[in-house]
């Protein structure tokens, strides 16, 4: 589950930008290379204070929720008094502004596992901010073993800028410390996230191009964009994420994740190796899905992912 905020700024600012859950007042018009050195401070400071309390609402509610607290949408989605409390936690703090768009709760939230509070600032196409919020996720190195363990202490922020890094702190506003992705250049040695849910991304083709590259692991699947401040900081060294045939990738699901890694070190790519472009509207025109990883990594990566496409095509 992601809780999504985009804010887009178009690059003449002759035009209103276009927002997608809740938006900030619109910088001052400026210079190309003025742009460039921007400050995004205040931006920054309310999307930190927006992911943060949301997920803290969200903490709240999961604890004491019950199946039959649940309602369900038009679509079939469930929803929970989360979703509203986090709608009117963004209309609090962003005043007046059109919310134009709310990414409901679903079932990762109601059995308990990994999901997200996404918001990401775009300016003409690109991603330039991005704060994840992760409720469930282990302060510590995530693990398969331990990450639902009761001894573990959960809650974690993560944001980045474009050009200053990718940072990580507890949801309690405890210091934050930069990250990295994993340095890992030996694919026996990499493990691998993916989606928990088969329906989200296709698990027979990731276990192929994880045997082509020999990773000996076990794939850790979570849902949510959880899996790119995991990867951020170096918990895993791959994320594949390949989609059934006609599926769309929203824009939402990945804008955040997308600046988390790259800001940390890695490299985010859809399956031909091209970096992901969020100029088209709400969906990602993608080739087969996203793949992502270090630096060193992503050639043979790239390679064992195209060799197990074209195999798997051949197959049918």
């Amino acid at each position: 589950m992601s809780i999504n905020w985009l804010r887009f700024v178009s690059p003449s600012l002759k035009k209103p930008p276009l927002f997608h859950l809740c938006h900030l007042p619109p910088p001052p018009p400026s210079s190309s290379a003025v742009i460039v050195a921007m400050s995004y401070d205040k931006e920054l400071a309310a999307a930190k204070k927006a992911a943060s309390l949301a997920a803290r609402l969200c903490q709240k509610v999961q604890k004491a929720l019950l199946q039959s607290d649940v309602q369900s949408k038009n679509d079939k989605s469930p929803v929970t008094v989360a979703d509203y409390g986090l709608f009117i936690n963004c209309s609090f703090l962003f005043g007046s502004f059109t919310l134009c768009f709310f990414d409901i709760l679903h079932c990762s939230f109601l059995r308990g596992d990994q999901y997200a509070i996404a918001l990401a600032l775009l300016e003409g196409g690109k991603v330039v901010l991005g704060v994840l919020a992760c409720p469930n996720l282990p302060l510590t190195s995530l693990s398969d073993a331990g990450q639902h363990s009761p001894n573990n202490k959960v809650g974690c922020l993560f944001f980045a800028v474009v050009g200053g890094g990718t940072y990580m702190q507890p949801l309690d506003g405890s210091s934050a410390v930069k990250v990295q992705v994993s340095a890992v250049e030996n694919p026996e040695e990499a493990s691998f996230f993916e989606s928990y849910e088969a329906a989200h991304s296709m698990h027979d083709l990731s276990s192929l191009i994880a045997q082509k590259l020999g990773v000996k692991a076990p794939p850790v699947r979570i849902d949510s964009q959880a899996k790119y401040g995991a990867l951020s900081r170096g918990d895993g060294a791959i994320y594949l994420r390949l989609p059934h045939k006609g599926y769309r990738e929203k824009i939402w699901d990945h804008a955040a994740g997308c600046i988390v890694v790259s800001e940390a070190g890695g490299v985010v790519t859809d399956a031909a190796g091209q970096p992901l472009d969020f100029s088209k509207g709400k969906y990602l025109d993608l080739d087969t899905g996203i793949i992502v990883t270090n630096q060193k990594l992503m050639p043979l990566l790239f390679n064992a992912v195209r060799k197990s496409i074209q195999e798997k095509a051949s197959s049918l």
